[in-house]
């Protein structure tokens, strides 16, 4: 067999790069345009010259260590040696562009495009204190678990809490005018806590709030995802309001206790649909029953709320709106949550947990429509 040269080294390094993907973007560096050069020396070694989209970016050394174990694969290569800069700003420029698909200079909405097979669910509650962000980070864990690429925002800016449940700290890159958005467990999540410093509250009126949801859908770099999970604030005021505006495809998921009184107020959460003229696709019914040692249920809330929602919801909406699930009480669920670790992952085999994952499968399973989306087919 004849020696390699230097250009067959060189192309294979060029191939092998490909496998390295970017921790941030969730793309292969080559076609992000972060390889600024391959060198391959007479002795085998090579040298490869890497741009980083930010100075100091925090993957620096994931980055490096996953670029030379490629190049290592490669025969023929005898050492490497990675060097990384920052693009400029003409660099950046374009890989915002490359990245949105667009050359439009205002960021647009990429989930209400035609073409967008996203699922937006925005799940909702009349009353805080139902564990509506925690019914939303598990089944965004759930379905993260099971393979989909799952995004959650924040939408509760006075009452963030979704950065702690998937233990997700630091501000996110900023790329020219993208943000990337951290992933905890597997999910890509933002959140206005993660702009704050400590815990400092947030005080904004009805536009800042419409702007923050804006800029979330808009700014942020979601990637191609299957499922996109809305934790909204309690009640119908301006969030509800401007999810309907921004996200007029989002689907509402009323979560409620059994409670008479917290279902009375659930209800209204689910008729706002009525007036943004969006779909309700069911009820969740969370703390339903506490799991006794000898298996019998105290039902610490009473019963029946659950039903209540979706049977008034049925007759306002005039379409069958479901009981999805049932949820326990569950220490492990409460937990998981001050460990920043859903319980859908923590503790798979706990009632809760399993009645999570049961029900992120319900949703997941339901067939995302191809209305506008263009088949690669002509007539010949």
């Amino acid at each position: 067999m004849a020696p390699r040269t230097t250009d067959d080294i060189r192309a294979d390094v060029l191939t092998a790069l490909g496998s390295v993907i970017d921790p941030e973007l969730h793309k292969p560096i080559t076609e992000l345009g972060m390889v600024d050069g391959v060198d391959v020396a007479p002795d085998g070694t090579v040298a490869v010259r890497v741009l980083l989209t930010i100075a100091g970016c925090p993957m620096r050394d994931t980055i490096t260590a996953d670029v030379t174990r490629a190049v290592g694969t490669v025969a023929g290569a005898t050492g490497v040696r990675v060097s990384t800069s920052a693009m400029s700003e003409e660099q950046r420029r374009e890989l915002t562009t490359r990245l949105r698909g667009t050359t439009t200079a205002a960021p647009t909405i990429p989930f209400n495009a035609p073409g967008s097979l996203t699922r937006v669910i925005a799940v909702a509650s009349g009353k805080g204190g139902v564990g509506k962000s925690s019914v939303t980070v598990n089944l965004a864990a759930a379905m993260a678990a099971d393979g989909l690429r799952v995004g959650v925002i924040d939408a509760d800016v006075h009452g963030f809490s979704v950065p702690r449940l998937l233990d997700v700290h630091g501000r996110p890159t900023r790329v020219d005018q993208m943000i990337i958005p951290p992933v905890g467990h597997g999910v890509r999540v933002i959140s206005i806590g993660m702009f704050v410093d400590g815990n400092q509250p947030i005080a904004w009126r009805g536009p800042m709030l419409h702007r923050a949801l804006q800029q979330f859908a808009s700014e942020v770099f979601w990637g191609d995802l299957d499922v996109l999970l809305l934790d909204l604030p309690p009640g119908t005021g301006d969030m509800a309001i401007s999810v309907a505006q921004l996200l007029p495809k989002a689907e509402v998921l009323v979560v409620t206790t059994p409670q008479a009184a917290a279902a009375e107020v659930a209800e209204r959460a689910g008729a706002v649909a009525v007036q943004t003229e969006q779909a309700v696709i069911g009820v969740v019914e969370n703390m339903s029953w506490l799991p006794l040692p000898d298996g019998q249920r105290l039902e610490v809330f009473g019963s029946g709320g659950g039903a209540q929602v979706a049977t008034a919801l049925t007759s306002l909406l005039g379409r069958e709106v479901p009981l999805l699930a049932q949820l326990p009480m569950d220490v492990a669920l409460r937990e998981g949550g001050d460990a920043g670790v859903p319980v859908v992952l923590s503790d798979p085999g706990s009632p809760a947990a399993a009645a999570l994952r049961e029900l992120a499968r319900g949703l997941a399973h339901r067939p995302r429509g191809l209305a506008g989306r263009p088949l690669g087919v002509s007539v010949a």
